[in-house]
Parts: structure tokens; C-alpha cells; sequence
């Protein structure tokens, strides 16, 4: 929201829209028709937001379509800005060290980060659990000039022949492999004129055989100079990546004082539920990161990392280590049943590798945090008064199983069934019932002074379905989290989240609530209905002195919608 008025995307062609931030009342609508490089895209429909520029005029709207092509905008007009680019577009395809049709897969569904005189862009692609190609487009991030649309620089994800990092790549396959992208949003600290980047896995999500080595940058947040691109530091979070544990939310830039000492720090989550936090003008661990000795498996053609960045302070923010005492035990019938799908699959640790799916033997490896975290892609929220950290993360099991199939893929393996076995076969549920214990989805309150967790509650209600399961006899099972994408706003006083399912409500309409927690303690404050579960994170402002809440929804049966809540007076 800038001047009174709320720019957003919306619409599965992902028009940019400008409302009155008091009204809602259309101001104005932009959209492309990208034809058939919009049907190719792999990031569709409505992405994840845009960004406003002062250029000391109207201002500057900018975001990328589902085509991948940049467009800037008059923010007061909406008509596209005719000194950018070719008449307000840079075609994101072009330029990029890479021959590229206009079909080809890459795409961003993240809004453009600006700074300084600089826009850059990272890159997206198709989910990657099966791909049909052990060679795929790569992700580089760009820099562009802000005023003009010219590329300023270009930093190679994977690091090319005579790059830091290439060495990384045993047998050349920094030659054939793709993705490594930055899907999620991006940090800048413009004082230290630096740019943070979060980078995607590289092309194979559970099968690593073609890309033997740690496979840097994948896996690791990158600090880069803001006008030049050249790299500070880097982080690896994830050596050589075998899970799908890909980067998925921003960097948090965040004041905190540890023993002490101030430190300039950069909170990382990830999908594994831990945080890494680390020094950001440096990228030194603010708390030991061990490197641990992590399993070996024994998948053909597989390259196993000895040892993986396991971080000590803050502790994990949801489970990682799954057992049958993990299963859900509300009545003998359903602990058995979750017994029964237990054992057809191998179980361990969050960094025990991926296996293959046998049908006459176990399906591969059960996972916990599933490949979607843990954390995804709304990340967390911070106080810069206190130091205090607040973020969302889900408990749902998730499942690798390695099968090879020349028919769907040219790699060694890829994730799948084996044949004859069906979706009922490999099920992780008990009749749609969560085979693990509650709860199911969470928020934590972290106190990133120390690293310590001060507060951890349910977050979000089970669906009719799951609350009035026949295999639960009749047993209430309270408010037990539901897993979801659910991003947290922190105010004065407040963590503000909505919930991610629809269930009917205590007035007996059905729907999901926006609750209100108690930032110091995580206890309840009060709650509002929704028609629909939140999508992504709630904003507040304040327009003609009164103060709005905004929210993103859609889902349980409803279209995307926008709502606003204005405190009372």
C-alpha cells in the first residue's frame, strides 16, 4: 500500500491492480495476453505479489507475468512505462547466458526486489519430483537497470567452468544439470548494499546421480553486491540434495544482541523446520552449525554428502525424527491402522536418504517434515523491537520412493510407485485421517536474543471430516493445527494469522477464522470469520487514520478473494 492506494496480482493471467486501500473500488487493471508462452508457463495464476518503486514521479509499478517477462508500470495510470525494456517489458528469456525459446521452462511466481538503482529477478521451474529430463533450463538470478530495463549483471546459480563453487559438480554434470533457482522472495540490506538470495535444488529432487558432488549454490543463501552481483558469501544449508529440501522463504533481516554482542543477523527457515542464523555482513553462524554424519544409502548411481549443517540454537521448530510413538493413538483402532501403513515403508531421520519403492517389499522412505515443509514460502515475521521471531510450520508426513521409468523420464530414477501398486496402496492416511499425532500445524514465538523457543501453540482447526471421523468414536480432539501455507503478521501487540482449512465455526457458519495471539505469550485474543482459509500473509496499514487488516483467500470451494478488516475507531 503506497499514497492510499493497495497495488496486488490477481486473476489466472496475473493482471497487476491498483485499489483504493479504503475502499477497495478499482483503480485501475493490467494484463497481458501471453498466448502460448502464458500456457507453457510453470508458475501460473496469480503469483505472489508485485513491487512498488519511487522514481520521484508517479511512481513505478513492476512484476513479472506467468510468461516470465518484466513489465513496469506508471503507478497512478497503469500504463506500461515506454522507456523500460521494449515499451515496458523486458522479456525475461532473453539474456540470460542460455538459448531460450519462448516456451521454455522457467518462470517466477515471487515479486521483483528493488534497491538502489537495481531490480533483480530469480527464476522458477516445475516441481521437480519426476522431471522428464536429467537436463533442464538453469536458474540464474539477474540484476537489471531500474530506469531502463538493461541488464546490469548475471550470477550463475551453478557456477560455470572458471566459477567459485564449480568444483562442486564432479563429472562436469554443472554442464547438463538445471533448476537451482530462486523461486522464493529475496532480502536486501541497502546499508550494507547487499542482496540475499534462497536457491531452489538443482534438476532431479530425490535422485542426485547425474550431479554427483555438494552441487553449490543450490541449497544456499547468497549474499551478492546489490549494483555488481559478485558474491559476498554463501551459506549451504542442504549439501548435495536428495529431499526436495529447497529454500522456500526470504531471508529475515533482523537487529538482535547475543551475549552481548550486536549482531547484524539473517534469520534463514527452511523447510526442515530448523533456522539458520547467521551473521549477515559475514555469513558466520551466530550459533554453532555442527556439520553431523548423516546415513548413507544404497539407492545405484546415487552420490551420498558424508555430512549435512545440522544448527544448535534455535532447536527445530516441528518434528524431524519420526517413530511409531509418533503415530496417532486416539483409539486402538486407528493407532493399528497407522501401524499398518508404518511398516510399508522404510522411517528415520529428517536427513535419512530416499530408498526405492519395491512392491514386494517397503515403498521407500516416509518423511517428516514432508518435501513442503516445515516452513514454505510465507516464512516468518520479526520484531525489531524485541528481537522476537514468529512463524507458522505444518506437521504432515510426506514420502520418497524411487522407481525407474524410461517411459516418463531419462534419469536413473525418479519418484514414483512401482507398478501394479495403486494410490490406495501407498496412502500415508487412515480414511483421510492424519496417520500421525497433532498438532498438525503450529506457530512458534522465538526469542532470536538467546535462540530459545518461548512460546508454541496449535494453530488452525481439523476439517468436519477429520473432527467427525468415524474412527474416532465420538472422541473430541480440540484444536489440533491444521497443516497449510500460513504466513504470520506481527504488530505492536499482536501475531495475526488466518487459518489454512474450512471447518463449521461456533456460530455454525463454515469457514476459517483470522485469529489474533498474544505476541508475548502466544495466548488467545480474539478471532474474526472468513468465508475461506488465508493464502500466503496478512497486511496492516493505515489510511485516513484508521487501521485495515488485510488478507488473502480462497479456497474451500470459494474463488481468491481479498478481504479487509478496519479496527474499530
Amino acid at each position: 500500500m503506497v499514497n492510499g492506494v493497495l497495488y496486488t496480482t490477481a486473476g489466472t493471467r496475473r493482471a497487476a491492480v491498483a485499489l483504493d486501500a479504503a475502499t477497495g473500488e478499482l483503480l485501475w487493471m493490467h494484463r497481458l495476453n501471453e498466448g502460448e508462452r502464458g500456457e507453457a508457463a510453470p508458475r501460473k495464476l496469480s503469483g505472489r505479489g508485485l513491487t512498488y518503486w519511487d522514481d520521484g514521479g508517479n511512481g513505478v509499478i513492476l512484476y513479472v507475468t506467468p510468461g516470465y517477462q518484466l513489465v513496469a508500470l506508471n503507478a497512478r495510470t497503469g500504463a506500461r512505462i515506454q522507456s523500460f525494456g521494449d515499451g515496458g517489458i523486458v522479456d525475461l528469456k532473453q539474456n540470460i547466458d542460455q538459448d531460450l525459446e519462448p516456451t521454455s521452462e522457467i518462470g517466477l511466481h515471487a515479486a521483483p526486489i528493488v534497491a538502489g538503482n537495481t531490480i533483480i529477478i530469480g527464476a522458477a521451474h516445475l516441481p521437480g519430483g519426476a522431471p522428464p529430463s536429467r537436463t533442464n533450463v538453469k536458474g540464474y538470478v539477474r540484476g537489471f537497470d531500474l530506469r531502463i530495463g538493461d541488464r546490469k549483471w548475471i550470477f550463475h546459480t551453478i557456477p560455470d567452468a572458471d566459477e567459485f563453487g564449480n568444483d562442486s559438480w564432479l563429472n562436469d554434470s554443472w554442464r547438463s544439470t538445471g533448476n537451482t533457482g530462486v523461486w522464493a522472495q529475496m532480502s536486501i540490506d541497502p546499508e550494507l548494499n547487499m542482496v540475499y538470495f534462497p536457491v531452489e535444488a538443482p534438476t532431479g529432487d530425490y535422485y542426485g546421480g547425474h550431479r554427483h558432488g555438494d552441487n553449490l549454490f543450490a541449497g544456499s543463501v547468497v549474499a551478492v553486491d546489490l549494483d555488481t552481483g559478485e558474491r559476498a558469501w554463501h551459506y549451504q544449508t542442504v549439501h548435495h540434495d536428495i529431499w526436495d529440501w529447497d529454500l522456500p522463504a526470504a531471508p529475515v533481516l533482523l537487529d538482535i544482541t547475543v551475549d552481548g554482542r550486536a549482531i547484524k543477523a539473517l534469520v534463514l527457515p527452511t523447510k526442515q523446520s530448523y533456522m539458520f542464523v547467521l551473521d549477515r555482513v559475514t555469513g558466520e553462524p551466530v550459533w554453532p552449525i555442527p556439520e553431523v554424519p548423516v546415513k548413507q544409502g544404497d539407492v545405484p548411481g546415487e552420490w551420498y554428502a558424508p555430512t549435512q549443517p545440522i544448527p544448535t540454537q534455535p532447536p527445530a521448530l516441528d518434528e524431524i525424527d519420526l517413530g511409531v510413538d509418533d503415530l496417532v493413538d486416539y483409539t486402538p483402532e486407528l493407532r493399528a491402522r497407522a501401524e499398518e501403513i508404518f511398516a510399508k515403508y522404510t522411517v528415520g531421520w529428517l536427513y535419512d536418504p530416499p530408498t526405492l519403492a519395491v512392491a514386494d517389499g517397503t515403498f521407500g522412505t516416509l518423511q517428516l517434515p514432508s518435501s513442503t515443509g516445515g516452513v514454505n514460502w510465507p516464512g516468518g515475521s520479526a520484531d525489531p523491537e524485541t528481537g522476537f521471531f514468529y512463524i507458522y510450520t505444518k506437521t504432515q508426513i510426506g514420502a520418497i520412493g524411487l522407481i525407474n521409468d524410461p517411459e516418463r523420464s531419462d534419469m536413473d530414477f525418479i519418484r514414483g510407485r512401482p507398478e501394479g501398486v495403486s494410490s490406495r496402496d501407498t496412502t500415508r492416511n487412515i480414511e483421510g485421517f492424519p496417520m500421525i499425532k497433532p498438532p498438525w500445524g503450529r506457530i512458534t514465538g522465538i526469542n532470536m536474543n538467546t535462540g530459545d523457543i518461548v512460546w508454541q501453540i496449535p494453530h488452525g482447526e481439523a476439517p468436519d471430516n477429520i473432527r467427525n471421523h468415524a474412527l474416532l468414536g465420538g472422541t473430541d480432539i480440540g484444536r489440533t493445527g491444521w497443516p497449510g501455507r500460513v504466513g504470520v503478521l506481527v504488530t505492536k501487540t499482536l501475531v495475526i494469522a488466518g487459518e489454512s482449512g474450512t471447518y463449521t465455526t461456533e456460530t455454525g457458519e463454515v469457514g476459517a477464522m483470522l485469529r489474533a495471539y498474544d505476541k508475548a505469550t502466544g495466548a488467545d485474543i480474539g478471532a474474526v470469520y472468513m468465508a475461506a482459509p488465508q493464502t500466503g500473509s496478512p497486511m496492516t496499514y493505515q489510511v485516513n487514520d484508521q487501521q485495515y487488516i488485510v488478507v488473502a483467500t480462497s479456497g474451500g470451494g470459494r474463488s481468491g478473494e481479498l478481504l479487509a478488516f478496519r479496527l474499530p475507531e
